[in-house]
């Protein structure tokens, strides 16, 4: 039984939402040992009978395979029905932040069987991924922020500050691992966490983070309606996988580069920017005679290139 603290009670609400809104038999946990993934798997194991906790290894550090076996051991104490410890390999592409998080998910995917993964991301990790959107100008896409639910994974705290995580683990007399990484400013999201969030609570008067969580969800909310419309207008103007210009340049620019991009995405485009939909827009509506646009999901010997030909937009390989 867990003591009935406000920290407590808030965390256990939260998942429970959590669990109401998508029922599983099991469910697994990304345990790292710290403060915000610690408290979940505490309350998780409060809220339903079946949790299984994973610890991922990065070997980034050195001792991280006994602060991984210590967080494996809590998760038992914590009453999970097992907690096994995954060893990954770190690669360098794109950075080590980006490089941990493949070799996280994947080591994640592969471990969880057919349960969803719980991720102990708060409302203030949230609002640092909205501010990490913004930062890269992709559109309204890139300022959706992360869902409660993606299937396979769950985020059941995205309403919860991370200042109540550390207050239950306080509650429960638990000493959360502090990863030194967390405060390593060479990391962009540590300097937000740290310097750029603090600042705009000070310059705004406060209550930024929430701000920025409700924002993200109005824009994923809006979205998914727009979304929606694009799919319908897609079935319309695709013929044998091309784009009928003459079908499309009358949608609205909103409407129509979503109907580009999921156009490129079914057709196996990967990594698409904001540039990439408005050059490829630009073949609709502002013609003149260009060349086509390269899209990633190519080869090693091949491009993936949009262009358009006698009143189509085609996707194909150019052999480089």
């Amino acid at each position: 039984m867990l003591p009935e603290t406000p920290a407590l009670l808030l965390l256990r609400q939260a998942v429970r939402r959590w669990l109401d809104a998508h029922p599983y038999d099991d469910v697994a946990i990304a345990l790292s040992g710290g403060a915000d993934s610690l408290a979940l798997t505490a309350v998780a194991v409060a809220e339903t009978d079946r949790v299984r906790a994973i610890v991922v290894d990065h070997r980034l550090q050195q001792g991280s395979g006994a602060v991984a076996q210590t967080a494996a051991t809590r998760a038992r104490a914590l009453g999970c029905v097992t907690a096994e410890v995954v060893a990954v390999t770190v690669g360098t592409v794109g950075g080590i932040e980006a490089a941990a998080r493949t070799a996280r998910y994947h080591a994640l995917e592969t471990a969880r069987g057919s349960a969803p993964v719980l991720l102990g991301h708060t409302l203030d990790d949230q609002a640092e991924t909205v501010l990490l959107g913004l930062a890269r100008g992709s559109g309204g896409r890139s300022i959706w922020g992360m869902r409660a639910f993606d299937p396979p994974w769950g985020r059941p705290l995205l309403d919860v500050r991370r200042a109540t995580t550390r207050q239950a683990c306080v509650d429960l007399g638990l000493e959360p691992y502090e990863d030194p990484h967390n405060s390593e400013p060479d990391f962009t999201r540590v300097r937000l966490r740290t310097e750029v969030l603090p600042l705009l609570e000070d310059v705004l008067g406060g209550a930024v983070a929430p701000a920025l969580a409700r924002t993200a969800e109005q824009l994923r909310e809006d979205g998914a309606v727009l979304d929606a419309a694009a799919e319908a207008i897609l079935t319309r103007v695709r013929v044998d996988g091309d784009l009928i210009v003459d079908a499309l340049v009358g949608e609205p620019a909103a409407l129509r580069r979503r109907v580009i991009r999921a156009w490129l995405l079914g057709g196996g485009a990967k990594s698409l920017t904001d540039k990439h939909l408005r050059a490829i827009d630009d073949l609709v509506v502002a013609w003149r005679g260009q060349g086509g646009v390269a899209v990633g999901g190519g080869s090693a010997g091949a491009r993936l290139v949009c262009t358009r030909e006698h009143g189509r937009l085609t996707l194909g390989f150019d052999n480089r």
